[in-house]
């Protein structure tokens, strides 16, 4: 049926037309932008996923920044750390140089105080933005059962280590926590002398091992082996055999023991049971312990080997026969004190190295994880560009036969006007 009125053929090809423009404009804007799903209108359900994890994404590379940032911070102490135990290398040679006979030990001083001072300068210098982890105010105390001197107030750093998601959609932040104190701490910037060069020494007890594997610490005996050699002889292994008045030995468990220690002489007693020589129960020190202040790696003089000596001076080591103490036992006790701290500072260290290797694996796992992320994102809204470049030509196709097809329709009315023609 052909009507003036209205043109079916038009308005069927009209529809088409306008169904294929937006079918087109949809096709133009993927292969301009690149994605399949732009807005929510597209699906709302992906694009939802896709606007929260481009979000997280964002928040783990604040992370990676932040990780970053924690990595420079520990490198600094480390290697910080790594100079020192150098030095401190340095200063345990010069002290073993000085038990040398007829050295010069003023002249080794001078450059052990060099060494002291550079020893402040890399603790000081150890730092990344401000921040420096090898000094700092731990409130160092002395705990006179123990022994130990330890931080009463630890500084506690903290690292930015992840950020995630579960699956109730609650996000948190995880850290990776550092704590400082005299174990790590170089210089304890309170004056408690809690830090690992600043720590004093303690006095008239050496630390030893009792029969059941314990280390304990033992009071140091009054004897002068120095002054009497004549009455002791050497068992070996460090260990002394006292006479009686008349020069006479006692046999076995009789007898009376002193197992040199550091410089210092520890009451042994022979057990018959374990053929070997244990500390004497007695010689236990039993809550009396104490530190001599001014004595401490970055603080070890020399030339003071005579205050160090000297029974009721403020200085005394407590070695227990003081002017018969000889130069040699009280550098003996320095490089042991000097060798301890290193093994602390060794280990120190190689636990700012396991920090850094930590950051270091999580800062891998969180540039894969953004990988990862972004993969995930694209497979739900990217756009598959040969699909839709290859529709867009279609579409584009379709539409010039359409527009045709609506020229052809409109032409209709002109063919029924040619029948009213004479």
């Amino acid at each position: 049926m052909s009507s003036i009125l209205t043109n079916a053929a038009a308005v069927a090809a009209l529809q088409t037309l306008r169904y294929l423009s937006s079918q087109l404009t949809d096709t133009q804007q993927q292969v301009s932008t690149g994605l399949r799903i732009g807005k929510a209108a597209d699906n709302s359900a992906y694009w939802s996923i896709a606007t929260t994890m481009r979000s997280d994404n964002g928040a783990i590379g604040a992370v990676q920044d932040a990780l970053g940032l924690g990595a420079a911070q520990v490198d600094s102490a480390y290697a910080g750390m790594e100079a020192s135990i150098d030095v401190v290398q340095e200063i345990k040679k010069k002290l073993v140089a000085a038990l040398e006979p007829g050295v010069d030990k003023t002249k080794i001083q001078e450059e052990i105080t060099q060494l002291q001072g550079q020893l402040r300068s890399i603790s000081a210098s150890a730092s990344f933005s401000g921040d420096n982890w090898l000094q700092a105010d731990i409130s160092g105390r002395f705990d006179t059962n123990s022994g130990d001197i330890y931080a009463s107030s630890e500084v506690n750093k903290q690292i930015v280590g992840s950020f995630t998601r579960d699956a109730k959609g609650n996000v948190s932040v995880k850290t990776i926590s550092v704590s400082l104190n005299e174990n790590n701490v170089l210089f304890d910037l309170s004056g408690g002398d809690a830090g690992l060069l600043d720590a004093n020494v303690l006095k008239g007890v050496r630390l030893i091992t009792d029969t059941l594997g314990q280390d304990r610490f033992a009071n140091i005996d009054t004897i002068a082996l120095s002054a009497y050699n004549h009455q002791y002889k050497d068992l070996g292994g460090n260990i002394y055999q006292g006479a009686d008045s008349n020069g006479n030995y006692a046999l076995g468990s009789q007898g009376t023991y002193y197992k040199e220690v550091a410089g210092g002489y520890v009451p042994m007693v022979f057990s018959t049971v374990a053929n070997d020589y244990a500390v004497s129960t007695g010689a236990f020190a039993t809550g009396a312990l104490s530190v001599v202040g001014g004595v401490s790696v970055s603080e070890l003089d020399l030339t003071r080997l005579d205050d160090y000596r000297e029974l009721g001076g403020a200085f005394n080591l407590g070695m227990g026969f003081g002017t018969f103490v000889t130069d040699n036992q009280l550098i003996g006790f320095l490089v042991d004190f000097t060798d301890k701290q290193l093994e602390k500072m060794t280990s120190a260290a190689a636990k700012l190295g396991s920090v850094s290797m930590r950051i270091s694996i999580q800062q891998d796992y969180a540039s894969k994880l953004t990988d990862s992320i972004d993969r995930g994102i694209g497979r739900l809204v990217d756009a598959e560009m040969n699909e839709a470049s290859t529709r867009l030509k279609a579409l584009q196709t379709q539409q010039q036969l359409a527009t045709q097809s609506l020229s052809i329709a409109n032409n209709d009315s002109q063919n029924i006007l040619s029948l009213f023609r004479q």
